[in-house]
């Protein structure tokens, strides 16, 4: 076993050099492509010539030039940023529910969590309008946030809840509970849908369907502030969801806090997978994905994993909006379509390798 893992370590640093090269490539080619391709001749000159324009060294940009720059640093920009900030979340929150559950197919979108995140903001989406109160327009948007907040917080506490208490220390019974909290969500969401009017049916056909179009510098520095502050104690998290693999009397005689750290990896997977949803709609499979290369890589260490599981999602996110922004082009495909469709192989192929073990 020390041998694998060794083994492990060392083939996959071997191969980080070309890792580092096709990320480098994958980034370059979602700045570049979409509905306006950049080209990075004339965009490193257009910003050459505003930066000596600003200084007063010389005339302002051309007019393509100037559409380019706009495209650039206020539409392609934050939004390649917000869909690695925004993976790496969903990857940190999937390795997270992994290291917790004991479960290599736990993930928040698998589990429910993700559906009622999207559930909590299809029923402020279709009911906000209807209070009986005026709303101001500064918290008017923070409604959407928190209402995905607290949908995801509420979904992590049902599923524990329940599935500790019907099916306690079973696999399946966790998936069957996460089953019936997508079920749940899923009928919430269609009472939603056929109350809505047509303004708000685009607004939950965005949430259910899942986009990154609403990226912008204000919701990147939002989501960057939150995950910082969302990876406080991480080599602490990690360290005690490996004693925790060993079973959960181990890890107490270790000495970690298990309730402490059930409530802690909750309410990081709610906070992590409500901000996304507020801005990203529903977006599922990308902790699965991401969390289940890292361990075909370096084993199941989740001082490694959870790291890992951040830049492994990041990348995947980007490559599905990259895809979904230009596979269709000018109309732009849902990016948790393109996710769906990557990530039920994965989910199907994990399964085929759970029953070999079995027998």
């Amino acid at each position: 076993m020390a041998f694998t893992a060794a083994h492990r370590s060392v083939s996959s640093g071997r191969h980080w050099p070309l890792y580092s090269l096709l990320s480098a490539l994958l980034i370059m080619t979602a700045l570049a492509a979409g509905a306006v391709h950049l080209q990075w001749p004339v965009l490193a000159d257009a910003s050459l010539q505003a930066l000596q324009h600003w200084l007063g060294l010389a005339e302002a940009p051309s007019a393509m030039q100037s559409s380019q720059l706009y495209v650039f640093w206020f539409m392609r920009l934050p939004r390649v940023l917000f869909a690695l900030l925004a993976g790496a979340a969903l990857g940190y929150s999937g390795g997270l529910c992994q290291g917790l559950f004991r479960n290599p197919l736990a993930d928040p979108g698998l589990l429910g969590v993700t559906t009622g995140a999207a559930c909590a903001a299809a029923l402020s989406i279709v009911f906000i309008g209807n209070l009986p109160w005026p709303v101001s327009p500064a918290l008017r948007g923070w409604i959407l946030p928190v209402a995905a907040f607290s949908g995801a917080l509420l979904t992590c506490l049902l599923l524990d809840a329940v599935a500790r208490w019907l099916t306690p220390g079973s696999v399946t019974g966790l998936l069957l509970t996460g089953i019936a909290m997508n079920a749940l969500a899923a009928a919430v969401i269609g009472i939603c849908t056929y109350l809505s009017t047509d303004e708000q049916l685009r607004n939950l056909s965005f949430w259910t369907l899942g986009s990154l179009s609403a990226a912008s510098w204000p919701a990147l520095l939002a989501l960057s502030m939150i995950l910082l502050l969302s990876l406080h104690r991480l080599k602490h998290t990690a360290q005690a969801l490996n004693a925790m693999s060993l079973g959960a009397q181990t890890a107490a005689h270790s000495g970690v806090n298990i309730a402490a750290l059930r409530w802690r990896v909750i309410l990081t997977v709610a906070v992590l997978t409500g901000v996304v949803m507020a801005w990203c709609g529903a977006i599922g499979f990308i902790g699965l994905i991401a969390a289940h290369l890292v361990r075909m890589q370096r084993g199941a260490d989740q001082r490694i994993v959870l790291p890992g599981a951040m830049l492994s999602g990041a990348l995947v996110l980007l490559l599905a909006d990259t895809l979904a922004r230009t596979l269709a082009l000018p109309a732009e495909i849902p990016v948790g379509i393109l996710t769906a469709l990557c990530g039920s192989p994965v989910l199907l192929w994990l399964l085929y390798q759970s029953r070999q073990r079995l027998y």
